[in-house]
Order: structure tokens, then sequence, then C-alpha cells
């Protein structure tokens, strides 16, 4: 296929259709009804990405009675998974009741790399690049200033060997972006302090060039902690008549097997980044971005480990989190997407180290939710329940029943199974 980028959006979706078999709907009709209707807003969206044919739409939602450092907030999520903004605004709720959420940043440092070979003796390299280092900031100033009179910049260049055998070194470089994610000025500054680097290079050494420059998003010096602490009888009673030291017990213990065992890790951490991840696509933040440094950051000692942790001392229960967040308010989408704006106008137009902490605080109370659900009523209670709607969406059932069928479900399992021998009582 050549210059299919090149077409518009009508011959592009002809040429899909053509190859569709048994397309029941007319697809032009079909992905042409989820354009915006001004002509100037659906072109801002197509400037977004590339091939563009239509606009996937995803769930908006609001999670009120987020009380963090005090401070009380809405958080805008995006998320298709049902439960999540449920579960996050009732646990919100319930930790709003009990002095709510603390965080705090730890850091906010983001790093980058130039890898390059040296063919040359070590010991002449680390002599020379002290210089060299001086010399690569100086190329790099026009880039810099800016965000240097922000408060911003390189914060340190370090060389590390990488196999010396081969002749491998990388220029290790740490930044401060401020309110910006940073990904194009880390980017645009490792380049041309990689142009530089291979100048200085050419001139002396028989033998080096750059492999290549670019950002990292691991960044475990970028990180925030969140934390939820309250007297152990102050948690109240939970489902089945379970006291509140049974459930401190118990909700400790499922946080240490996801301590020790990598298979509960994984989906214990997926549950925190059902909300981190709803509040980066809500803010046009790179949620890949964050979910590759969080998982990395699991995995710091060697085993991939729960994010979170839970300890019971003195009759308190505190359950925290630390979690590296690399995320901006200003650059990128967070100001041309017209929903990540009005997303940062709800939350009251945080910069950038407020919204690491909102969050962290909804990622650590998505995750109390999650695991308070598997140790009380079991996680398919809740989940399936908001789910219901979907079943009787999928299994096209009648809207007049809609009401009467969740109404049954309150107090009955929910199973799709179930949903349909319901729904044939009901229909005879």
């Amino acid at each position: 296929m050549e210059g299919f980028s090149q077409w518009p959006k009508k011959k592009k979706i002809d040429w899909i259709d053509g190859s569709l078999s048994g397309n029941e709907k007319d697809l032009y009709q079909e992905l042409s009804s989820y354009w915006h209707d001004g002509e100037e807003e659906q072109s801002l969206f197509e400037g977004f990405s590339e091939n563009t044919v239509s606009n996937f739409h995803l769930p908006y939602g609001i999670a009120p009675n987020f009380l963090i450092n005090n401070n009380m907030y809405a958080v805008p999520m995006v998320t298709e998974e049902s439960s999540v903004v449920a579960a996050a605004s009732s646990a919100a709720k319930f930790w709003a009741r009990r002095g709510g959420v603390k965080t705090k940043v730890l850091g906010t440092v983001k790093n980058g790399h130039i890898s390059f070979l040296w063919l040359d003796k070590r010991a002449t390299l680390e002599s020379k690049m002290p210089g060299w280092i001086a010399e690569m900031k100086a190329a790099v100033k026009p880039v810099t200033q800016s965000m240097e009179k922000r408060g911003g910049g390189i914060r340190e260049v370090a060389l590390k060997c990488i196999d010396e055998a081969s002749g491998i070194y990388q220029l290790f470089v740490k930044f401060e972006t401020c309110d910006s994610m940073g990904a194009n000025f880390i980017n645009t500054v490792l380049e041309e302090m990689a142009s530089k680097l291979e100048v200085l290079m050419s001139v002396n050494c028989a033998g080096g060039e750059v492999l290549l420059s670019i950002l990292s998003n691991y960044n475990p010096e970028c990180l925030v902690l969140a934390e939820l602490e309250c007297p152990i009888q102050a948690l109240g009673e939970f489902p089945g008549g379970m006291d509140a030291e049974a459930f401190a017990h118990r909700f400790h213990m499922a946080v240490t097997v996801a301590l020790k065992d990598t298979y509960r890790a994984v989906t214990h951490n997926k549950g925190i980044m059902n909300g981190v991840d709803a509040v980066a696509l809500a803010t046009a933040n790179d949620f890949r971005a964050i979910e590759s440094g969080a998982h990395a950051y699991a995995c710091r000692d060697g085993q991939y480990r729960s994010l979170s942790r839970c300890t019971l001392e003195n009759n308190q229960f505190h359950f925290s989190m630390e979690i590296p967040l690399a995320v901006g308010t200003v650059g990128g989408l967070t100001r041309l997407h017209p929903l990540a704006r009005r997303s940062l106008e709800i939350l009251g137009r945080p910069d950038a180290q407020e919204l690491m902490q909102i969050m962290a605080a909804v990622g650590l109370v998505q995750n109390f939710a999650a695991v308070k659900s598997l140790v009380t009523s079991g996680i398919q209670s809740g989940h399936m329940r908001m789910h219901l709607r979907n079943i009787l969406q999928e299994n096209k059932i009648p809207e007049q029943f809609h009401n009467q069928i969740c109404q049954h479900f309150l107090d009955h399992k929910v199973s799709v199974s179930a949903v349909k021998d319901y729904y044939r009582e009901l229909s005879k």
C-alpha cells in the first residue's frame, strides 16, 4: 500500500470496507457518526495521530469525595472497565471520613541517556569527559535557557560504563522539567548533546560514535508517596459481620501475599494502575510511560512486588505506596485536548507536583477498594453488578426489562447465565 496517508478519509474507509466480509453496517456512516460536528475540532483531533478515520470514545466519569492533604477533589477518570470509578468513589468517601489521603512528592528528577562507542582507553575517556560535559552543556544552552528560567534544566551528567569490552558507554543525564512531562525537551537536549559529543570524539579518538540518545521512562527519583492511616477500630464493620480487627489482619495478609508472590503482585498493581491510568487519560498524560515506569519500580530489588505496603502497629492501620510518576500539566496534549483542559480545570488547575499527588492518591484508594473487596465479599460481587448493564446490552435484552432485572440482582449473584435465565422467566 502506497500513499495511504494522503488519501481523504472517505477513500481510506471505502478501502477498509472493501476488505471486510459480511459487513452488515455502512462503515462510512458508522465511523463518521463519531466525528465531531465542528470541522475545526475534528481537524484538531485528527492532528493528534496519523491515518485517522474516526474518533474512539471512552467513558469520562467523575469520582467525588477525594480528600487529599485536606483538600477535596472531584477527580475525572477515563476508563472502560466496569466498577473502577464506582470503587474509587466509594473508597474515597470511606477515607474522607477518616482523614483522607496524605501525599508528598519525594522527587521530580527525570532521566535520559546517550549511549555511545568509545574505542580508546577508558582512562582517556574519563579524563576528557569533565571538559566535554561543559562543552556539551554550552552547546545546548539555546535549548535549555527557557526551561532554566522556569527553574528547570539539566541537573547532572555522569559517565557510565555499560560494557567496557565492547567499548559501550553512556552519558546518564538528569533533568528537571517543571510542569511539563518534558519528553520533547529531554529528547531535543540529548540529541543536541549527542551531536556535540560526536564532534568531540572525532577530534580526540581514533574511533567513536553515538549509538542512540533517548529519555528513560524509568524515573525512580520522580517519586510520590501516598498514605492512608487511621486507628484500626475506626475502620468500622464489613460485610458478613467482619469486625475492624479481623478486616485489618486479613487486609494486611493479602498485601503480604502481593509482596511475596509475583503472580498476585501483577494483578494487585494492575488495580493501582486502574486508578492512575484513568486520571492520566483524563488529563492527556502518557499512561504507557507511567505504566512501564511503575512496573519497573515494582521490581527494583530483583523481584516484582506490590507497589503498596500495609502495616499494623500501635493499633494503627497504615496503607501506603511510593510510585514514580512523570506527568505534566503543560505541553503535549494537556492543553490541546479540550477535555484534558477541562479535567485540569475540574482539578483546580494543578501544577505537575499536585497532579502527581492526585494520581498517586487515586491509585492507592483504588488499590484499597480492590483488596477490601477481595478479603470481604469477593471481587466479583461488586464488579459483576456494575457489569450487569453491559450483559444486558451484549445479550440484546429489551430495555423495558432492564430496571426490573437490575432490581432483582441487587440481592442475587450476577452471572451471564443467571441474567439470561431470569430474562426468560420475565419474558414469559
